[in-house]
């Protein structure tokens, strides 16, 4: 299936990042790197930045694409409530944009219901695909209460920050960090108003009944600490997508902090494969 892209003609700025508008939004994206297509999909909060330290990674053999969807901060919209389809569209203008043809998908959290998504939707778009941290529904009472949480805690900027924390990251990753670098982490995570739109969707989510429809070579990754999805919401994906595999890690929600080497073997490890094995 297709959907309809409504484009503007598109700018680069002196960072390098296109923009393109699609639909409502201002959306934009940046390249790195030589080779096949490999898209980068962020989470929730600051956008596309969150994947940079991982960058050096993967540029050796692909052209990684980092979009920056709305609702986080480089994007621009109308300020509407945030849904999957609007993210899925812009994702799907992205890749056309950049002339890459099929290319492999990883997103992260909110990221990866915007990949599995894509998946369903615009299949002629995605080669493999790798949802981390992800989940496909609000079913779980443990993750719907904690969405309803930090959403009522969004006028309470500190309390909001520091259980946006404890849900972000393992008890054993803040302990292993010392103080000063937990209260620098807490001051970072503190509500913004494209926060909370990415929090309301996210406890809107509902595309699970889609996964089957799923053809693209697929590894689910979930995170064993994983408090704010937890780590069932990954299994549940990995038993909904047809062939798809699975592997685990010992972290909280944000594997690409807590675990990045064990998170880039899994990553490499499925992508790296000679085209014919990824084939199911």
């Amino acid at each position: 299936m297709t959907s309809p892209h409504t484009f503007a003609n598109h700018t680069v700025d002196a960072a390098k990042a296109t923009e393109l508008t699609v639909g409502q939004a201002t959306v934009r994206y940046r390249t790195r790197g030589f080779g096949p297509g490999l898209v980068l999909v962020h989470g929730g909060g600051r956008g596309s930045v969150t994947w940079d330290g991982l960058l050096d990674r993967f540029t050796d053999r692909y052209t990684v694409v980092l979009p920056d969807l709305a609702g986080s901060d480089p994007a621009r919209d109308d300020g509407a409530p945030l849904t999957v389809e609007a993210l899925t569209e812009q994702l799907a203008a992205v890749i056309e944009d950049t002339g890459l043809g099929r290319v492999d998908v990883v997103g992260h959290s909110l990221g990866a219901v915007a990949a599995l998504s894509l998946a369903v939707t615009r299949p002629d778009l995605v080669r493999r695909l790798v949802p981390l941290a992800g989940y496909s529904h609000c079913g779980d009472e443990y993750l719907r209460n904690t969405l309803e949480l930090l959403l009522a805690l969004a006028d309470r900027s500190e309390a909001f920050a520091r259980y946006a924390m404890l849900t972000a990251f393992s008890r054993r990753y803040l302990n292993s960090i010392g103080r000063p670098a937990v209260e620098e982490l807490a001051r970072s995570l503190a509500p913004t108003p494209d926060r909370i739109r990415q929090f309301d969707l996210a406890r809107r989510v509902d595309i699970h009944g889609l996964l089957p429809l799923i053809e693209a070579p697929t590894l689910v990754i979930g995170c064993a600490d994983d408090s704010l999805a937890p780590v069932e919401n990954a299994r549940g994906i990995h038993a909904a997508v047809p062939g798809s595999e699975y592997a685990e890690l010992e972290c909280g929600h944000v594997a690409r902090v807590e675990r990045p080497e064990e998170l880039v073997a899994l990553i490499r490890g499925f992508l790296d494969r000679p085209a014919v094995e990824a084939l199911r």
